[in-house]
C-alpha cells in the first residue's frame, strides 16, 4: 500500500524536519503541485517541513475499497465509514509517530491566526479531510484533538481546507520566509488587519504613493502605517476591534481618523 502521492518523494516525512504534516485524504494528488510550488515546495526540498498522504482507501475492505455508505437515519449522500479513516490514522501514526489531529469540518472552530501560529509548534501535525457528506461521527469522538473549519460554507471535501491550513501553518516556520518581520507586519499578527502596500512606479493611473512613504523619515512612516492598519480595521473587519480592543495609542489615531474622514472611509 502506498502512502505518498505520485511523483512526489521529495515530500517523505524527515526526522529533522521543524513541522511534519500528515494528510488523510481520499485525493492525495490534489496535493502534488501546491507542495512543490513557491516557497513551501522549497520548505520541503530544504527539509524545514515534510508531508505525508494516507489514502484512507487503501485500508478499506473487498474488491471496490469502498470507503463510504448511507447515513443512518435516511437523508441524501453518503458519509465516510470510520474503519478505513482509523485504520489510515493508525498507520500513519504508527509508521511515524503521534501527532495533533485535526478533523476539518464546516461544523468544527474557526481557523484563525491563532490556530496557525500554534499549530507551526507543534511538531507534527495531521489533517483529516473528510468527503461527500461528512464523516461518521465517531471519528471525531476518537481520533479528533480538534475540529476545525476554515470558513462559514460548504466544500466539496476537506482538501481545499488543508491547503489553506498548510499555506498558513508553514510560513510561520523558522526559514520558511526570506524575512522574519514580513511575519510581525502582515495582518491578524497583532489583532489588525496590515496597512495598505505600494511600489513603484511613483505614480499610477494618476495615483500617487502617499508622500509620506517617500519623505525617509522612518519614525513617521512607521506611526502612519499602525493609523492606516487602524482605519481599514475599523471599515473592513470592526469585528477585530471588539475581540482586540483599542491600545492608547490607537485612541490617539482614531481621533485623527475621524477629524480627518468622518466616515472613517478614505483610500487603502
Amino acid at each position: 500500500m502506498s502512502d505518498e502521492p505520485q511523483n512526489t518523494a521529495a515530500l517523505s516525512a524527515s526526522k529533522g524536519s521543524r513541522l511534519c504534516i500528515e494528510i488523510i485524504t481520499l485525493f492525495p494528488e490534489f496535493f502534488t503541485s501546491f507542495l512543490q510550488t513557491s516557497l513551501l515546495g522549497k520548505a520541503i526540498a530544504n527539509g524545514l517541513v515534510a508531508v505525508r498522504c494516507t489514502n484512507p482507501r487503501d485500508f478499506a475492505p473487498g474488491r471496490h475499497r469502498q470507503v463510504d455508505d448511507s447515513p443512518y437515519g435516511g437523508g441524501p449522500g453518503m458519509v465516510l465509514r470510520p474503519e478505513p479513516l482509523a485504520a489510515a490514522i493508525e498507520a500513519a501514526e504508527q509508521k511515524r509517530g503521534r501527532t495533533h489531529r485535526i478533523l476539518l469540518s464546516p461544523s468544527g472552530r474557526l481557523f484563525n491566526q491563532s490556530c496557525a501560529a500554534r499549530w507551526a509548534e507543534a511538531g507534527r501535525l495531521m489533517l483529516i479531510c473528510g468527503r461527500y457528506e461528512g464523516v461518521d461521527e465517531r471519528i471525531a469522538q476518537l481520533f479528533a484533538d480538534e475540529v476545525v473549519s476554515i470558513g462559514d460554507y460548504v466544500l466539496s471535501g476537506g482538501e481545499a481546507a488543508a491547503l489553506v491550513i498548510i499555506e498558513a501553518t508553514t510560513r510561520l516556520i523558522s526559514g520558511v520566509l526570506g524575512r522574519a518581520e514580513s511575519i510581525v507586519e502582515e495582518s491578524f499578527s497583532y489583532g489588525r488587519l496590515e496597512f495598505p502596500q505600494w511600489t513603484r512606479p511613483p505614480v499610477f493611473r494618476d495615483l500617487a504613493v502617499p508622500d509620506i512613504l517617500v519623505s525617509g523619515n522612518h519614525a513617521l512612516v512607521a506611526r502612519w502605517r499602525r493609523r492606516e492598519a487602524l482605519r481599514r480595521t475599523l471599515t473592513r473587519r470592526p469585528d477585530l476591534i471588539e475581540r482586540h480592543p483599542l491600545t492608547e495609542e490607537e485612541r490617539s489615531m482614531l481621533a485623527e481618523i475621524e477629524l480627518t474622514d468622518p466616515q472613517r472611509g478614505g483610500r487603502g
